[in-house]
């Protein structure tokens, strides 16, 4: 079997690092409303590659995180006047129930970045005593520059980031590429207790501790939407791997976009749909059969005539199958 692995941009044999065991860490949501179809292709995506890998034979230690503390949680949570942690158990569990509705294997393991906050401080303090970080008024940056690869996922160069990149008045990085690692609480913010501040982490650093804990500090797979190709999966890279001194992930697999009515999804152009209203007017397996329908790394469009066409198309094949 092969791959197409967006690290080296070509279609590579797959061989897992330990014989009949695959370790696949899939990046999650961020649980501050109802999901959208936009999140239901990747999840609908790399559960039906997981399925073809189980079909091989493998055993498959499949990840996929919740995002459960960010700025869009904590506004939710303002304009409620309840606590994030209100929030998020609340669309978790509506995103279980979405997933489910989907036909959606549950993962091995859904953790959840609340949770794992001690293991983010460890690592970050293993990134500040090798050099790789440093701290600010109880902020904490990566040195960017200090990961001599930086890049090597994106195939962006530093110092064309670099040309574009400003540093406001107010921030003391010491490069404008710098990333957070750990930020000091604002009023209204939860918060956990650190040797910097009493803070909450940057968004990078929980899959790099969530997938080592879980998984291992090398893995096999790592997937998601083309979207966390830069800046996400890139930081991801170079916190793992300046941390633990190995190669994160063989492979990286991405999905392209989707699109509405052949535009970008926007919310302000009403083109975003959830898939609980997509759901209230299909059979929720008409969506995972229309989300399979095109190459994952191939833009999708969705609209109307096509979910119809794809309803016709399940149908008959459904029929067919009654018919052997």
């Amino acid at each position: 079997m092969k791959i197409y692995n967006t690290l080296t941009q070509k279609k590579e044999e797959f061989v897992p690092i330990e014989p009949g065991k695959v370790r696949m860490y899939v990046c999650g949501p961020t649980v501050y409303n109802f999901a959208h179809i936009g999140n239901a292709r990747p999840a609908i995506v790399f559960d039906a590659f997981r399925m073809y890998l189980e079909y091989l034979g493998y055993q498959v230690n499949y990840v996929t995180n919740f995002t459960d503390v960010d700025d869009k949680i904590i506004k939710r949570a303002n304009e409620e006047g309840v606590s994030s942690n209100e929030i998020s158990e609340r669309y978790i569990k509506e995103f279980l129930t979405d997933m489910e509705a989907l036909n959606i294997k549950e993962a091995s393991t859904h953790p959840r970045a609340t949770q794992e906050i001690d293991g983010m401080i460890e690592m970050i303090d293993t990134l500040i005593k090798k050099g790789y970080a440093y701290e600010k008024n109880g902020t904490v940056y990566f040195k960017t520059r200090s990961f001599k690869e930086y890049g090597k996922l994106s195939k962006k160069k530093i110092d064309d980031l670099e040309a574009g990149a400003r540093i406001a008045v107010s921030e003391e990085k010491e490069d404008p590429m710098d990333f957070v690692l750990w930020k000091p609480k604002k009023e209204g913010e939860p918060s956990w207790p650190s040797p910097w501040s009493d803070g909450r982490p940057g968004w990078h650093i929980e899959c790099s501790v969530m997938s080592k804990k879980y998984l291992g500090e090398q893995i096999d797979i790592h997937a998601g939407g083309e979207d966390l190709v830069f800046p996400h999966h890139e930081n991801e890279i170079a916190q793992s791997e300046a941390a633990n001194g190995k190669e994160f992930a063989r492979y990286w697999m991405h999905n392209a976009f989707l699109n509405i009515d052949n535009k970008k999804m926007s919310k302000s152009e009403g083109l975003l749909f959830t898939i609980r209203e997509i759901c209230e007017q299909y059979d929720p397996q008409v969506m995972r059969f229309f989300m399979l329908t095109s190459h994952y790394r191939s833009p999708l469009n969705f609209s109307k005539e096509l979910m119809e066409a794809a309803k016709s198309s399940l149908t008959r094949i459904i029929t067919a199958e009654g018919q052997l």
